[in-house]
């Protein structure tokens, strides 16, 4: 039995998968449990990192480091690479209004912390750590840590007050929602406010009625509208067609139109008498519409097609069809010509069955080559991103220049490469289960070794007076700032129940209160509300989580 006392305790590289495997594995496994339907997920295997390190489990300190540093860069960029596609769209709409009242949950508890630390004997390593885990942000906590090594101050403590902090942080968000649904909420506030696009795909069917377009062409309508639409089909006489951009329009033609839903009354007031049958449905049966022209979905998988604009590819003139819709992520676009495609852009064709045959030809419609992930260019993502993050940026008002680290540069690379990347022809795409994946993996590599520096002095800390106030200040951060924001957005900015949920959410980066929003809210507005303040949410963070400790040390 010596040789698997050796395993398990010698240092050595074997020993380190060893442990930091059975740390990830026991936590994930723990994490699956529901206590009062709140459940920890992935975040268990911080805590049983840190039983590991009380226990006694250590691996060797370069391991320590290098393990601990490639998670939090692979998590951050996986992150980056998702979110990406949505980060600067989330302005959009009501993004503004939600990402704004997002920042102000984030400015007033960074704010306390800095004040706090500022009038109390808590140093500002500590009180950072607090921060993070009040706010449940591990990359935050990773770019503090790189920050204080800079710095050259320990980097122990903030790890350790955020272990600490961490578990009411995780509570305390949804016992801030349970107050605020008996105390603050009033009936209206439960309403349902939906979160409509008005760049979203709109459909509806129009009789020509309007003698200003009469015998006028579909090109000639469109240049002195101004606006976006796409006739996906044309009725006259009992047989139906697909126009190309030259087909004159007669009076009492029957035009099927897809547009923005912003644009929807003008297509009333230019084409004239709109049908009343509501053909934005999900279950309709499109094929079902007239036997001589069929709609299929086509999947852009030729990685030669990922960057190029729709109308550069001249698919209606070429093969005599309609592309209606473009739909990236589960949001519908509308397929103008100058859409730049990506992979894995699911357009909707229609035209005749041969001829949509052929275009599957041209965008690939291949789904197993969406399954293999381009590992090539994460990788060189990964590079990009560290060697943004080793940029040294002088800020005004402070002596040493600013890096966004391990932490910041990914996490900017992963966005920049998400939302632009397919305008350079690199191929970003990967399954949602790949990057899932890759995220899993990095941010348990990342918990496991954070875990297990600082277990070794979790508990006495604790029991000592230190620990309890820490606590203490933890609770307040998370509390207080989730109070006075989500009173803000349902008194002054008239936002239902559920959106302000997902929004807090979504500034805490706190899953797990989102899926407890989720249990009490019968709509899906905290699951969009937290979408869009997410990206922002962390990587403000990240950012402002340096520049204090740049500032204040």
């Amino acid at each position: 039995m010596e040789w698997l006392v050796n395993l398990i305790f010698e240092h050595s590289a074997l020993q380190a998968v060893i442990i930091l495997s059975l740390i990830t594995s026991v936590g994930l496994g723990l994490g699956k449990l529901h206590l009062f339907g709140v459940s920890l997920g992935v975040t268990f295997v911080f805590f049983v990192g840190i039983l590991a390190g009380h226990l006694g489990f250590s691996i060797d300190p370069q391991m320590l480091i290098y393990a601990e540093s490639f998670g939090l860069v692979l998590f951050v960029y996986s992150l980056g690479l998702q979110v990406g596609p949505g980060f600067f769209s989330s302005f959009q709409r009501g993004g503004l209004k939600l990402n704004t009242l997002g920042l102000g949950v984030i400015l007033i508890g960074t704010a306390m912390a800095v004040i706090i630390s500022e009038t109390t004997s808590i140093q500002l390593p500590d009180m950072v750590g607090i921060l993070c885990g009040a706010t449940t942000n591990t990359p935050a906590l990773g770019a503090a840590q790189q920050t204080l090594k800079q710095l050259g101050e320990p980097t122990s403590g903030a790890a350790l007050s955020c272990a600490i902090t961490y578990p009411l942080g995780v509570i305390g968000v949804i016992l801030a929602i349970i107050v605020l649904r008996k105390f603050v909420v009033r009936p209206k506030d439960m309403e349902c406010h939906e979160h409509d696009d008005p760049n979203t795909t709109y459909i509806a069917t129009f009789q020509i009625h309007n003698p200003a377009i009469f015998n006028m062409s579909i090109h000639d309508i469109a240049q002195f509208s101004h606006s976006e639409f796409i006739i996906s089909r044309l009725w006259r006489d009992g047989k139906v067609c697909i126009p190309t951009s030259d087909k004159i329009l007669k009076e009492n033609d029957r035009i099927l139109v897809i547009t923005k839903e912003k644009e929807a009354k003008n297509m009333v007031i230019i084409f004239g008498e709109q049908e009343n049958r509501d053909w934005n449905k999900d279950d309709i049966d499109w094929n079902a519409i007239d036997s001589q022209l069929v709609s299929r979905h086509v999947i852009v998988t030729r990685p030669e097609i990922n960057g190029k604009k729709l109308g550069s590819l001249k698919l209606r003139n070429s093969y005599g069809i309609n592309i209606s819709r473009v739909t990236r992520s589960g949001v519908k676009l509308l397929a103008t010509p100058g859409l730049v495609l990506q992979m894995g852009d699911r357009l909707t064709v229609v035209g005749e069955a041969a001829a949509i045959h052929n275009v599957e030809k041209v965008l690939g419609n291949t789904i197993k080559t969406l399954k293999d992930p381009n590992l090539a260019s994460i990788f060189i993502g990964i590079v990009l991103g560290l060697i943004i993050g080793s940029i040294p940026i002088a800020i005004p008002g402070i002596s040493s220049p600013v890096q966004l680290g391990l932490a910041g540069g990914p996490i900017v690379v992963g966005i920049l490469i998400g939302a632009y990347g397919p305008r350079f022809h690199l191929v970003t795409y990967t399954t949602r289960s790949a990057n899932l994946m890759l995220r899993g993996i990095g941010l348990s590599l990342y918990l496991a070794c954070l875990g297990l520096d600082s277990g070794s002095h979790f508990f006495e800390t604790v029991m000592r007076p230190e620990g309890a106030i820490w606590i203490g200040i933890g609770f307040v951060l998370t509390i207080v700032p989730v109070m006075i924001m989500a009173i803000v957005a349902m008194r002054i900015f008239n936002m239902d129940f559920g959106s302000t949920c997902g929004m807090l959410c979504g500034s805490m980066a706190n899953p797990m209160a989102l899926n407890y929003a989720n249990d009490i809210v019968s709509n899906d507005n905290p699951a969009v509300s937290y979408a869009t303040v997410y990206p922002l949410g962390m990587f403000s963070r990240v950012i402002i989580i340096q520049i204090i400790l740049m500032l204040f040390i």
